[in-house]
């Protein structure tokens, strides 16, 4: 467990050079990159890494540094085409009135100095059920693959070089308390300029809706490297533009404030510019902190959680986890309970065939129908009879 910390905590120091363009110190030699590459590529930053490695190529092997250049050289290609890519899908929503919410901007990969060095996932849509279908369905013909199913809310869609679109036709938080102010946040959603359906949110509600999802992925252990880092950049290039109180006060209607700023606080002590004084003095009490970032880098592996509103957050998601739970196997019950009668009418209309066909066999039944269970019983004899003879 303490080379999984180790590998995560190296991957925080090559990423955070890069962004802050300082002097890099790791111990390369002591690193796995098998499980680098595998760390570095569920957190979705690669393409960093291999920029951090450039100068130390005599540390690691020649099959790791084709795959860190293979999702550099995907970064690359994303930014050629993805402004082009973003406009090709709004347009069409919005020319066939598809209405629509975007839930995170395309805007974050320009506050990364260096271009390739951002995300290539993407864009973010919130729509209803029958839009979600319409789309999907024009994504797929313009060469989108299903990438990843978010079950009972979406899928990520994406095409070569690796753009990559995610749609939504429900909000992906379980609890009743995050749907609810979810949805309150998007009311707040505006036109997008130049256009008449497609939404977007203010910077100051995207934070808002950044901070939150970050805070509900982290109870459930899903919360990368990359979205930690995304929203760092947001913080930074809007903290003086927007009203901090206001953010504030929506992280206490979702019951999540403590874990939110601890959050916003880590990521600054990860990837903000040295010189960067929004947070003068660090913590008396560092241990929750290292709890936090223990349990990020490991994906819960570690987890000596003691935040009272994460411990909260997650017993209602596992409530919500054990109501679908049930209902899925109510559903599966009365779907194998169909399908067994389905079949038991069957075996009852071949032993017990209708009055029409038996009358077809033996006409007598059409002049004396009161016969029928008779003739059921003689034709079953001679069917056994006549499977004994087979025999």
């Amino acid at each position: 467990m303490n080379q999984f910390l180790f590998e995560g905590r190296s991957l925080v120091g090559i990423v955070s050079s890069i962004i802050r363009q300082d002097d890099l110190k790791v111990s390369y030699s002591r690193l796995d990159w098998e499980r680098m590459f595998r760390l570095a590529d569920y957190h979705k930053v690669a393409s960093i890494v291999y920029l951090g490695v450039l100068g130390y190529r005599e540390s690691l092997p020649e099959k790791w540094q084709a795959r860190f250049f293979e999702r550099y050289q995907e970064s690359l290609l994303f930014g050629e085409s993805y402004q082009e890519s973003v406009k090709e899908m709004l347009t069409w929503l919005n020319t066939r009135k598809v209405s629509c919410t975007m839930l995170i901007s395309e805007s974050v990969r320009d506050l990364y100095q260096i271009r390739e060095t951002a995300d290539t996932a993407s864009l973010q849509l919130l729509m209803d059920e029958e839009n979600y279908n319409l789309a999907k369905g024009y994504l797929i013909d313009m060469g989108y693959e299903t990438d990843l199913v978010y079950k009972g809310y979406g899928e990520r869609l994406q095409k070569t070089p690796g753009i990559s679109i995610i749609l939504y036709y429900k909000l992906p938080f379980r609890t009743p308390g995050y749907q609810k102010n979810m949805r309150r946040l998007l009311e707040s959603a505006r036109l997008k300029d130049n256009f008449q359906s497609v939404r977007a949110l203010s910077k100051e509600d995207e934070l808002v809706y950044r901070l939150a999802a970050a805070v509900y992925r982290y109870t459930v252990d899903e919360l990368t490297m990359r979205e930690v880092l995304d929203l760092q950049l947001c913080h930074k290039a809007w903290r003086d533009s927007i009203r901090m109180d206001a953010v504030n006060r929506r992280m206490e209607e979702f019951q999540i404030e403590e874990p939110a700023a601890k959050l916003l606080r880590i990521s600054y002590m990860w990837f903000a510019d040295k010189n960067d004084n929004y947070y003068e003095h660090l913590p008396e009490d560092m241990s929750e902190y290292d709890i936090l970032e223990e349990r990020l880098l490991t994906r819960g592996m570690v987890n000596r959680e003691v935040d009272k509103q994460i411990l909260k957050l997650a017993k209602l998601i596992h409530k919500e986890q054990e109501k679908e739970r049930k209902r899925e196997e109510r559903s599966h019950f009365k779907e194998r309970f169909k399908e067994g009668w389905e079949n038991t009418k069957r075996k009852l209309k071949w032993v017990f065939p209708d009055y029409h066909y038996m009358a077809s066999i033996y006409p007598i039944v059409e002049k004396l129908p009161f016969l029928l269970p008779g003739f059921w019983f003689a034709r079953g004899i001679r069917l056994i009879w006549r499977t004994l003879q087979t025999k």
